[in-house]
This record gives structure tokens, sequence and C-alpha cells, in this order.
């Protein structure tokens, strides 16, 4: 069993829901992302979905682009995302790291290589925003040799079908992507979200985390009604930028936004 089903059903015998920010690696500087990591564990992080920075993120709007645009100024690499994934199990062991990012890095990595340094690096998982499971069999096979979850995403316009399929083919969570459109674009229905959820749980009891969308403590608290986890970025990464050349006051608002929602959930 993986650390992120370990984490999942931890919670839900709690009556808890898992938090799950998002960053960019490398953003708004290399150095600074492992103290990120740890703060957003200090603020009530349950799971870390770490973006690997690349320089066409299709799924992503302004806020995470440039949150690349940042990383990448620095050269940020595959490499040095799985070297800050290595400094953060130093010291925490128990809170695990999704990889979120696009196929090319991976295509140039080579999948198998990929998979055995993500494992080695202390990584839970891999999300790949433009790999469709139906076209994942090259990837997948190494991913579970390596106890690492396949994540993949849901939309709103999935057919009952292909919901199926995708739970199928997905461990650990799949992503439910609340609206339609990129990352940081839209305002939430909550009930259309329920609706989508339910219809998911008919299929598979696999976790169903929810992003895109939740902005503030009490968006989190109402998708955590409904969903298994509350996956949170833009806003986060909007702070990030904001404070992009001041290390404490960065850690110091991302904490208190991300404690805030903790504490909505948990109410």
């Amino acid at each position: 069993m993986s650390r992120i089903t370990d984490v999942m059903k931890a919670l839900d015998a709690q009556g808890k829901k898992a938090l799950i920010p998002y960053i960019t690696g490398g953003d708004p500087r290399p150095e600074w992302t492992v103290e990120l990591m740890h703060t957003l564990v200090q603020a009530g992080a349950d799971i870390i979905e770490l973006g690997v920075p690349f320089s066409d993120p299709m799924a992503d709007g302004p806020v995470i682009q440039l949150a690349c645009e940042r990383a990448l100024e620095h050269n940020t690499s595959l490499d040095d995302i799985f070297s800050m994934v290595k400094e953060f199990r130093e010291t925490d062991k128990a809170t695990p790291v999704v990889l979120m990012g696009y196929l090319n890095p991976l295509e140039v990595r080579g999948y198998e290589r990929f998979a055995q340094e993500a494992a080695e690096s202390g990584a839970d998982g891999a999300l790949i925003v433009d790999l469709p499971p139906e076209e994942a069999e090259s990837l997948v096979p190494f991913l579970k040799q390596n106890n690492l979850d396949a994540i993949f995403l849901i939309a709103p316009t999935t057919t009952k079908q292909r919901v199926k399929f995708i739970c199928d083919q997905s461990s650990g969570y799949v992503y439910y992507v609340s609206v339609k459109g990129v990352t940081g674009s839209a305002t939430l229905n909550v009930g259309e979200v329920a609706e989508k959820v339910a219809q998911i749980k008919a299929h598979n009891q696999i976790p169903v985390g929810v992003g895109f969308g939740i902005s503030n403590a009490k968006s989190a608290a109402e998708v955590s009604k409904v969903g298994d986890g509350v996956i949170v970025g833009s806003v986060i990464v909007n702070l990030i930028a904001k404070n992009q050349d001041d290390k404490t006051s960065m850690n110091s608002e991302v904490k208190a936004l991300v404690s805030s929602m903790r504490k909505a959930m948990d109410a």
C-alpha cells in the first residue's frame, strides 16, 4: 500500500479530508522550495503536489505559467526536483509527494528511468497532465513496479463510461477538475462538484481530490464536504509571486492561508 493510500485511509478514519496544496518546484528560487514544502506541512497539508516546471504548461492559467517561468529562469530541471524531494525526505518521512507536470520531460528522460529516480528520491506518485490513461500503458507499469501511484484527471465533461475507465487505471486518488478551463480561471459551483463526485464514487471507491477554483478557506471547507481531498494551487502560487523577494514573508503568508483552510475544513 502506498504512502498516499495510507494517508487517505488514516484521514477517513478520523472523519477528515486531505488538504493537498500545489507549488511549482524552483519557484521563486530552487533553494527555497524545500523549506516551503515543510511550511505547507506545518500549516496542515496532508499531501504535496510538487510541480515540475515546463515551458508550455497548457492546462495552467497565467499564475502557474508565470511560476514555471520563474523556476525555469533558474534552470530548474527534473534532476533538481528529485533533489528537492530527497532533501525533504531527510526530515519528513510521512508526507506524500506527488510529482505533477507534463509529458515532454519524461519522454526525454525515459519512462523507466523517470519512475526509478522518482521512487529513489522519495516521491509517491505522478500526475502527468497531458498524458491520458488511454495512452499511459508505456508509463504506468513502471510506476507500479516502483510503488508509485498513477493519478489521472477527470473533467466536468468526462462521460460516465470514461470516468469508470479512468478510476480503474488510477491509484492513490483521482483528480477531479472542478471547472471548465485552466487553473485559476473560474468560480466554483459546489453543487455541480457534488453531483460529479457522486458519479465518480458510483464507479469506484478510489478517493477523489477536487482542484481548480478553490481560493479561500470558505471554498476549501465547502469542497471538503463533497470530496475526499481539496487541491489548492493558484492562490498559493499568487502569494509566492507577491513575496518572491522575501522568503520569510512568503512562508508566513502561505502558512497563514493554508492554516486557515485546514481550520475551516476541520470545523
